[in-house]
Parts: C-alpha cells; sequence; structure tokens
C-alpha cells in the first residue's frame, strides 16, 4: 500500500480545522450573553434548545467514525442490509417518545438515572449511573479507536501500538478543549458544524466516486445487480440464521432494543432530548432524528457500493496495513484522493470522531456530579459554580479513562477480528443488556428492589461477556450461543437482566 504524502496544503487545511474548531468551542463558553452560571447552563444548555439542533446533535452523536469508515465498508463488502436497521431506530425512537420522555420531564429530572431512585433508592440510581459509564467507556474507547486508525496512517504511516496511542490523545485533547468551558451548549453547537463538514464530505465523496468511475448510473447499478451474482442493493435479509447481525428478524427484536437504549437510557444521547424546554420538543427532535437517520446511513452505503464499482475496475485495495486492519474508505481516502481534497476528507473523519467524544465527555462528567458527587457533597451547600468546576475535573477524568479504553481497544479487536461496525456496536450491548432489563422493570412492573436491580445491572452485563468467545469457549459456553449475533446476544442479556430484576417484591 503506497500512501500518497500530505502535503503544506493538506496539513494547512487541517490545521485550519483544529484551530477554527477550538476557538469556536471556547466562544460558546458563554451563555445567551452572559457566563454559564448554573448547572443546568452546563449540563442541560438552560433547556432551550430548539428541537431541529437537539435532533442534529442526536445524530451526530450517533454517526461517529464507525459510521463514517465502518458503514462504507460493510457496503463494499456486502449489501445495503444496514440501511433496514432503521426499524429499529424508528421502533426504539417510538417507545422512548410514547413511555420515557413524557416521564423524564414529568420528573424534572437532569439525569435518566434518577428515574431508578424515585422508584426505588439512591443506591440503584448509582449503580445504573455507574454501569452507563462503563457502557459508554467501552463504547467510546473503542469509537476514538477506530478514529485514531485513520489519524495515525495520516501523521505517522504507521498504525502500531504507540502510534494509536498518540493518535488517540490527540483526538481527545482537541475534544476536551472544546466542550471544556461552554458544556453541553458549546457541544450541541459544535456537533452542528461538525456534522455539515463530515455530510459534506460524505457527499463530495459520492460526486468524486461517480467522476472517477465515468459510467452512467444504470451501468453502476447493474454492477451492484448481477444477473449471475449476489444483488449488492438488498436492503432486507430475510435468513434466520442466528449468526447474522442485520437480519430483519435481529432488527426487529434485538436492534430496536439498541436503539431504545441509545435514546432513552444513554444519557449521552437522552442529554439532548432533556435539554429542550418541554417533553413535546424534546420528543420532536427524537423522532426527526430517527428520521434523518435514514438519509445519512444511505449516503454512507452508497460510498461503498461505488467503492466496490471502483475496484472492480482497479487493483484490489488492502485490508490491511502493515498487519493491521483498514476500512477500503480509509484506504481510497489515503492513495487516491487528490491534494486538498485529501485533507476534507481527513477532516471528516476527525469530525465524526470529535463529534461523539465531546458529547461522552459532557455526558459521563453529567451523570459522574448529578448522581455520585453532588449528593456525598450537598449539605455542604456549596455554591452552584462549585458543581460546575466539578464538571471541568470530571471531563479531565473522564478523558484520561477514555484514553485508555481507545488504547485497550486496539488490542481486542485485533484479538477478536471483528468487522469494525460489528466491533463498535457490539461493544455497546455489554452495558446495554443491564439498563434494559432494569427499566423494563421499573416501568412495567411493581416488582424488584435495590438489591435485585444491582444484581440485575451486573448480571446483563456478565451475561454478555460470558457469550464472548474468548471467555466463553475456555468456560465451555455451547456454541451455538457464542456465535450468536450481537443483537440476538443483547436480547438474551436484557431477558435475563429484567427476571433478575423482577425476582424479588418490590
Amino acid at each position: 500500500m503506497n500512501i500518497i504524502p500530505f502535503t503544506l496544503l493538506d496539513w494547512a487545511i487541517i490545521a485550519l480545522f483544529f484551530i477554527g474548531l477550538t476557538l469556536f468551542g471556547i466562544l460558546l463558553q458563554r451563555h445567551d450573553g452572559k457566563e454559564v452560571k448554573t448547572e443546568a447552563d452546563y449540563f442541560l444548555a438552560g433547556r432551550k434548545i430548539p428541537a431541529w439542533l437537539a435532533a442534529i446533535s442526536t445524530i451526530a452523536t450517533m454517526q461517529s467514525a464507525a459510521t463514517f469508515l465502518g458503514v462504507p465498508d460493510f457496503g463494499f463488502k456486502g449489501d445495503y442490509t444496514y440501511l433496514s436497521t432503521n426499524i429499529g431506530t424508528i421502533i426504539g425512537a417510538i417507545f422512548v417518545g410514547v413511555v420515557l420522555i413524557p416521564r423524564f420531564y414529568a420528573e424534572k429530572i437532569s439525569t435518566v438515572y434518577e428515574l431508578l431512585e424515585i422508584k426505588y433508592s439512591k443506591a440503584a440510581m448509582r449503580a445504573a449511573g455507574a454501569m452507563f459509564l462503563i457502557g459508554r467507556v467501552l463504547a467510546e474507547g473503542s469509537r476514538i479507536y477506530l478514529a485514531a486508525i485513520a489519524v495515525s496512517m495520516i501523521i505517522f504511516g504507521d498504525i502500531s501500538f504507540e502510534k494509536i496511542a498518540i493518535a488517540s490523545s490527540l483526538i481527545i485533547v482537541f475534544s476536551f478543549a472544546i466542550c471544556f468551558f461552554g458544556g453541553l451548549k458549546s457541544v450541541i453547537w459544535t456537533d452542528f458544524i461538525l456534522f455539515i463538514i463530515y455530510i459534506g464530505v460524505a457527499i463530495g465523496s459520492i460526486f468524486y466516486l461517480l467522476h472517477l468511475i465515468n459510467l452512467p448510473v444504470g451501468d453502476i447499478i447493474a454492477k451492484l445487480k448481477p444477473e449471475d451474482g449476489v444483488d449488492k442493493t438488498r436492503i432486507f435479509n430475510l435468513t434466520t440464521d442466528f449468526k447474522t447481525p442485520f437480519s430483519l428478524w435481529a432488527i426487529v427484536f434485538g436492534m430496536s432494543l439498541l436503539s431504545l437504549a441509545s435514546f432513552g437510557l444513554d444519557q449521552d444521547i437522552t442529554q439532548r432530548l432533556l435539554a429542550s424546554k418541554d417533553a413535546k420538543t424534546g420528543i420532536k427532535s427524537l423522532y426527526s432524528a430517527a428520521i434523518y437517520t435514514i438519509p445519512i446511513v444511505s449516503i454512507f452505503l452508497i460510498i461503498g457500493s461505488l467503492l466496490y464499482v471502483f475496484y472492480s475496475n482497479a487493483s484490489a485495495p488492502v485490508s490491511k496495513f502493515k498487519g493491521e486492519n483498514i476500512s477500503v474508505f480509509m484506504y481510497f481516502i489515503l492513495t487516491e484522493i487528490p491534494v486538498g481534497l485529501r485533507a476534507m476528507a481527513v477532516v471528516g473523519v476527525l469530525s465524526a470522531a470529535i463529534s461523539t467524544v465531546n458529547s461522552a465527555l459532557n455526558s459521563m462528567s453529567s451523570v459522574m456530579i448529578q448522581d455520585f458527587y453532588k449528593p456525598l457533597v450537598a449539605p455542604k451547600n456549596y455554591p452552584e459554580h462549585h458543581f460546575i468546576k466539578a464538571g471541568m475535573v470530571g471531563m479531565l477524568i473522564v478523558s484520561i479513562v477514555l484514553l485508555g479504553m481507545a488504547i485497550l481497544s486496539y488490542v481486542w479487536q485485533k484479538a477478536t477480528d471483528i468487522p469494525f461496525l460489528e466491533f463498535v456496536l457490539g461493544v455497546m450491548t455489554f452495558a446495554y443488556a443491564g439498563l434494559l432489563g432494569v427499566y423494563f422493570a421499573a416501568i412495567f412492573t411493581k416488582r424488584g428492589n435495590t438489591i435485585s436491580i444491582i444484581a440485575a445491572l451486573i448480571g446483563g452485563f456478565v451475561f454478555i461477556a460470558l457469550l464472548q468467545p474468548y471467555i466463553g469457549k475456555p468456560l465451555g459456553i455451547p456454541q451455538t450461543l457464542l456465535t450468536l449475533a450481537f443483537p440476538w446476544k443483547l436480547l438474551l442479556g436484557s431477558s435475563v437482566s429484567f427476571l433478575v430484576a423482577i425476582s424479588v417484591k418490590n
């Protein structure tokens, strides 16, 4: 693989991106012309975020570097069945909009885990908050790692352990600088800018690929739908094979749970929905985000299809670089795109990565302060400004932990050799299984107590861990369970957690 060296123009564009983004984050440290003075300002943007902006910020947080690099890879190697996952997205969004958001606003809570304090106890709330923190560390660390691969290849021409660590550090440092002063308001408005950038880059990539392929659209579609081959435009996979992650059945019964947990039980996303002025606005932003995700996923799948057609007439792309996995879109960016445009493509990757990292920093800090730190020091009657400072310190702590997880993901993904997209999505199930079981128990039953809730959270996590081949195989777990696709593992894990949660009376 021969990477085209970056020129001074490329580096200037990337430097301008970082400088401009950092300055934008600092300028947003004031809230409505005044400094951020309250926790509501810092963690919920004063509850004044309009629906359209909350929707875009939600999408930007969901569509990480895993989308930018992983979805084209899926389209290149497979078909359009990943697009059908939006069925699960819509099912999950409807449930959250009808059941959870009205309840969150009625109880006037700042984090979703406070609902468990109302139903059970502070200990149950903190246990759920702790599970969120663990899950977000796992998920966000894996996303940072994926983006770090691209950054490392660009800067060092290498993706060794040491270079991945340095690249991960750079991503986290810039994300931290953006959201440190202004809190959620800075995060949301920065998400808007980053969203425009990476969608613009993705659309530009489509037009550039069409230019390189230089074929009528009908001929391109014919190559994707050969009469004697596999139809790469297939959207619905009706197989009953439980090893297939994006079959229609896995989406309805598993991916819908993943979306439900992401929208309604993961503070990283739910924080945006709680930053609106009322429940109606929050629900509107949620439904908008669910619908807008469909064309966005389509854009990245189209890139993968065009890459397939392009490389069918050119030298095949390598799947590994110096022994490590790389995505086909990253290969294309570094070997085919000319000066200037290449830098913009890299900026698109970085935009997708940073938009998820800065969100995680603020949401994780919010849970740490609201659900853990504040209850411990509240009797001391500290002023609001104290908790804003504590939130900033919390983000610093989170940054360090995420860096460690990003580095660990290098070893993890290399050992499992799971495709990028499945790796990132699968990691999220560890925490989501317990949270789903617990919240179903809290909302739909009158059973459970603090001990059973904590046991359910731990049980869901442990169950998913046992179904990982590298853990379950040595323990003698049946191969049938170990080879299940991650949506089915989430369904089973959530069911186990639910049964544990309701095993005792309230």
